[in-house]
């Protein structure tokens, strides 16, 4: 697997006692922001919390994953589709690719058609911003109720 494309994933706080399947599920299949690498090989090389608020994991795992091959980092769904989504999100994203050089994706598993029906209601992802996080994970209503 030398030429895989080396990941890492970091989970919000408020699931620390998440097993991942939803995550690994979309990696094994490639759905969600996982979809970018239809056709490659990838191997998840770290999976960590934030620690929770306000995130004081980001500062180091990045580099422990680094440290392990990853080229890229994951912020998982969880952190889009919690209530309240987390708003660091950006400045994680941007935080991670200035201090460590490394690409970050906004999302792993595709957003479940429950958490989307909420957030629609609530108005929580309004914005422009907002509507650019979540675009590789809102994929069909049908990817979505499969991950209820």
């Amino acid at each position: 697997m030398s030429d895989a494309i080396k990941i890492g994933i970091i989970i919000c706080d408020r699931y620390r006692t998440c097993a991942g399947g939803k995550c690994l599920r979309a990696l094994r299949n490639r759905e969600g922001a996982f979809e970018r690498y239809k056709g490659k090989d990838v191997e998840l090389v770290g999976f960590a919390t934030c620690n929770g608020c306000p995130g004081g994991n980001v500062e180091y795992v990045p580099q422990e994953m680094k440290n392990n091959g990853a080229e890229i980092i994951h912020l998982a769904t969880g952190l889009v589709v919690g209530y309240p989504p987390c708003p660091r999100i950006p400045y994680f994203s941007r935080f991670i690719r200035e201090k460590y050089g490394m690409e970050v994706v906004v999302g792993t598993h595709p957003i479940p058609q429950k958490y989307s029906t909420t957030h629609t209601k609530l108005g929580s992802w309004e914005g422009a911003a907002w509507k650019e996080l979540i675009a590789p994970t809102l994929t069909d209503e049908k990817t979505r109720l499969a991950y209820d």
